[in-house]
């Protein structure tokens, strides 16, 4: 554990002096700062445009940081050849998957970390506070780019950065899109109906994380108002760390198979 935890640190260092990484991190920062002017434009709605832009802000560019760097965290080492250097050392292929895969949830820690407190002044410049709601809300979408994250580790273990990050891409829009996709699928008949709720059922439903506006068990769920609990935060966790372990493990036995000659 201590060479995957080698390897974290060096990636997350890495990550850190990607300079795309930081224009995306200023153009969030922009973002969620300038919540507070459009909050000023609204009718005594200040704190609600400032939660759902903030949050909003978070959640998209936490996906793009995932996927741009993600998918360029396997392939970068195969182009630059420095993986021939690392491998023949007593490093497993697993152990390179998992390193590489921990840098880039330290750097995305980090990056919603930076955005959070962005996003927490503006509600105190605003009036408002630290609330849990909107703390529950950013922690289910930092489990939402965890996924992210290990999709696109997977996708690139076997695949070119732009192939990788159009099938992460296509994954994130169907993954957010799952309640409209499920009523769209029981109007079909008996054979397509099975054949694509089969196909729904392995994209991840990110909906889980993100569920502001929506349905939860029966009643209609905010984070104005009301909100789910900790307990939902927690089920949400398990679902998501589930789904990211199935995606490292496909990506270690793609990985594995790989010859680099």
């Amino acid at each position: 554990m201590n060479r995957v935890g080698a390897l974290a640190l060096n990636t997350f260092r890495e990550a850190v002096r990607n300079k795309v990484l930081y224009v995306l991190l200023l153009f969030a920062v922009a973002l969620i700062g300038f919540t507070e002017r459009l909050g000023q434009m609204s009718l005594h709605e200040e704190l609600r445009v400032t939660r759902d832009l903030g949050l909003g802000g978070i959640e998209l560019f936490g996906v793009l940081i995932a996927i741009f760097v993600g998918v360029n965290l396997v392939y970068k080492e195969l182009d630059k050849k420095t993986v021939f250097s690392l491998i023949p050392k007593p490093i497993h292929r697993f152990e390179f998957i998992l390193g590489k895969f921990a840098g880039m949830v330290l750097t995305l820690a980090v990056q919603i970390a930076i955005m959070s407190v962005v996003l927490f002044a503006m509600l105190l410049i605003q009036g408002g506070g630290i609330e849990g709601p909107v703390v529950r809300a950013i922690a289910l979408l930092f489990v939402e780019v965890m996924v992210i994250t290990a999709l696109a580790v997977m996708f690139s273990s076997f695949s070119t950065p732009i192939l990788s990050g159009a099938f992460t891409l296509a994954l994130f829009v169907i993954g957010r899109s799952t309640p409209e996709l499920h009523e769209l699928i029981a109007k079909l008949s008996s054979l397509p109906r099975a054949i694509l709720g089969a196909l729904v059922r392995v994209v991840p439903d990110l909906h889980v994380f993100y569920v502001s506006g929506s349905m939860v068990d029966g009643q209609y769920t905010t984070v104005h108002a009301d909100y789910v609990d900790w307990t939902y935060v927690a089920s949400g966790t398990a679902y998501g760390l589930c789904y990211a372990a199935c995606a490292l493990v496909l990506a270690i036995l793609l990985f594995s198979r790989r010859d680099f000659i």
